[in-house]
């Protein structure tokens, strides 16, 4: 990741969902580079640059010891406590979203497509210069193969799902607020991971680890990953590059497409879990995460259960359909390439699980 300020360019910016993984990287990169850092999620999140001497680890560096954000605490739905974050902000970068496999279209279309129309409205009234909107190649994804494209139009009736739909809405919302005084860029890292990675690490590790974690098509689908401290360091590359980046969306990745079955494997290994060997074929993976997304619903709608379903549709899609991106646009426009290599990773994420206390 990069280090130290961005030139002289420190600024005063507002990081929404640093509670998050990713969220949480971007605001200590950007308090490592000298700027002035505001939070704004629903819970607590103290978040505090490396201290000096120590090396960024990309959102594992815990509370660190530098230079600490402020906090504001609220809720996108509530346009008073957005006015309240965003002012006085030159910039914002906008990770905040519900991100599930299942659930309501009203939660999703609450959160993450009225919540960002909040944000751009009380943006722009606050004066704010430049916004950075954090989306997903979901939006563009359709359930065929992606084989070296780039990065494709937002299309809400076409995405999978409903977080896919819902965020497809928001990065258009974001997108088309794009204008002299405010600009905006969409960034879309692909599959990030990393060290304290609950969304995908965890998962991997809890259902191979109970032996319910199959390759879907033998795992031979080729797809693109993020790093997490990649991502990180090409979202905040995005706010000094606007000039260039806004009225965009860029697809960021390692840029390093490995198969499924080999990117489940270095996983596991690195989390001291057996990895899969069982298989089942993508067709019947996908009819049956359609059946079981209907049923986790109306069993959540009866407060039967909290969890994700083991397999939904998009997901079994994206376990057994291609999906990597053509890089070049992006390295070019954000004047950036990654630092950490895939295997590079997979090595922090077993340096990770060997500390003390540290388990599968």
């Amino acid at each position: 990741m990069s280090g130290g300020a961005e030139g002289t360019d420190r600024r005063s910016v507002l990081v929404t969902g640093a509670s998050g993984m990713l969220g949480g990287a971007v605001a200590r990169l950007l308090l490592d580079q000298g700027h002035r850092v505001r939070t704004f999620q629903r819970r607590p999140a103290d978040v505090a640059g490396p201290a000096a001497g120590t090396a960024g680890a990309g959102g594992m560096a815990g509370t660190g010891g530098g230079p600490a954000a402020e906090q504001v605490l609220g809720s996108l739905a509530d346009p008073a406590a957005v006015a309240r974050a965003v002012e006085g902000m030159d910039a914002v970068i906008h990770l905040a979203a519900k991100v599930s496999f299942t659930g309501e279209w009203d939660e999703f279309a609450a959160v993450n497509i009225e919540g960002t129309r909040t944000l751009l409205d009380c943006a722009r009234a606050a004066g704010t210069a430049d916004l950075v909107f954090v989306s997903s190649p979901s939006v563009a994804h359709f359930g065929e193969p992606i084989a070296g494209a780039g990065a494709g139009a937002a299309d809400p009736e076409r995405a999978r799902g409903f977080y896919a739909r819902s965020k497809a809405s928001a990065e258009l919302l974001a997108l088309g607020a794009d204008a002299p005084g405010f600009r905006v860029a969409a960034i879309r890292p692909h599959v990030v991971w990393g060290p304290g990675d609950t969304q995908l690490v965890e998962r991997v590790l809890e259902r191979a680890k109970a032996g319910r974690l199959p390759l879907l098509d033998h795992g031979a689908a080729l797809i693109d990953t993020t790093y997490i401290d990649n991502a990180a360091d090409a979202i905040v590359r995005a706010l000094h590059r606007m000039e260039y980046a806004h009225g965009q969306a860029l697809v960021v990745t390692n840029g390093e497409p490995r198969t499924v079955g080999e990117l489940l494997a270095g996983i596991c290994t690195a989390g001291g879990v057996k990895p899969p060997a069982w298989r089942v074929p993508g067709r019947v993976a996908r009819g049956a995460g359609s059946l079981l997304e209907h049923v986790w619903l109306a069993a959540g709608r009866r407060g039967l259960v909290r969890d994700e379903p083991p397999m939904t549709r998009f997901l079994a899609e994206q376990l057994s359909t291609s999906h990597w991106f053509d890089q070049r646009r992006t390295r070019e426009v954000l004047d950036w390439s990654p630092a950490v290599s895939i295997d590079d990773g997979l090595r922090r994420l077993a340096e990770h699980y060997s500390r003390p206390g540290r388990t599968a």
